[in-house]
């Protein structure tokens, strides 16, 4: 059985590209497109991984990360950034956010299992 992830990104495409990737793999894939509603579907999805652009409409990412953060129901759920800005210095600003960790875009649809693995209790079966 695959895990809940709860994926917060904008563009359509990616938005799907994701989805499709993830359910494939048995997850069970919640999705919202702005920072806003993101911090909703955490709230009430109960995830076990969120990946989350940073660049989002209304809200960005930070913002977003902070207001998850700040809900009890999500403590513990790590919390991705998923993002094109992959300089060292915005992996360290993701991670000094509190991001439990960074994937780049564009996504690696090959490597994703393996990169989700590291945030999943117990990995990820594909």
């Amino acid at each position: 059985m695959g895990s809940r992830i709860l994926v917060i990104e904008d563009n359509p495409l990616n938005l799907k590209l994701i989805r499709d990737v993830l359910s494939f793999q048995g997850h069970d894939v919640v999705t919202a497109e702005s920072g806003e509603e993101g911090v909703e579907r955490a709230a009430d999805s109960a995830p076990d991984l969120v990946l989350m652009d940073i660049q989002l409409p209304g809200i960005d990412g930070h913002e977003a990360l902070q207001r998850i953060r700040a809900d009890p129901r999500c403590r513990g759920v790590p919390v991705v950034a998923v993002t094109a800005f992959a300089m060292r210095e915005d992996i360290a600003r993701a991670e000094a956010a509190g991001f439990a960790g960074y994937i780049a875009k564009p996504i690696n649809i090959r490597a994703l299992n393996e990169q989700l693995a590291r945030y999943l209790p117990g990995g990820v079966h594909g």
